[in-house]
Order: structure tokens, then sequence, then C-alpha cells
């Protein structure tokens, strides 16, 4: 997991597998991010190959988190297995979905 400043967000790059083992180191970084103020986050799960409920559950979380400070949570790059479950969940309805970490910066920019 690498973390970088983007346009108006934090970048969380993540790769390999997300699951119970991973998720907690995950959100743990991301509540210090939250405790320093963000707002919007873009999650670049080029690298993911896997994620499971417990991952789903940690996006969710996210987004309750910063829908209270009026942000979001944007998932960029996502592989077609990790749409697909995204949008089997329906957690796909919550997030916002970019092709590539630049389109999600953009929509962060334009107050999507």
């Amino acid at each position: 997991m690498t973390t970088r400043p983007g346009r108006g967000c934090l970048i969380v790059q993540l790769d390999g597998v997300l699951d119970l083992g991973t998720v907690p180191q995950v959100r743990e970084h991301l509540q210090r991010a939250l405790d320093d103020g963000v707002q919007f986050v873009v999650l670049d799960l080029a690298a993911v190959r896997f994620i499971d409920s417990t991952a789903l559950g940690m996006i969710v979380w996210l987004h309750k988190q910063l829908l209270e400070r009026d942000g979001g949570v944007f998932v960029a790059a996502a592989r077609p297995v990790v749409r697909t479950v995204l949008a089997l969940t329906s957690v796909d309805r919550l997030i916002h979905l970019s092709d590539d970490v630049d389109a999600a910066e953009a929509a962060v920019a334009a107050g999507a």
C-alpha cells in the first residue's frame, strides 16, 4: 500500500488481495488519514486481484465516514473481477468508479 496526495484527494494505491488478512492494516491507515482531515479518497485498485466481504465492508465504512464530511470514495482502475464483486453487492452504487486515477482525480476536482 502506498499513498500520495492527489488533486484535492488522497490516493491510496493497493495491490494483491484485499481480505480478512490485509484489510485491518489498510483500514488503520485510512483511519489515520481521516483523523488528518481527508475528505476525498481515491482507491487505486489496478493491482488488486481479489476482494472479499471484509474489503467491501471497509469500502462501505469509508464511504460513510467521508459522506459525513461531504466527501466521497472513488475507486479507480478496478479489474473486471473486482468491478463484478462491487456490482453484485451494489457497492458500486455508493462509490464513484473511474477507469483510472486521472479520471478519478478529475471527478474530485469537478466536485462529483
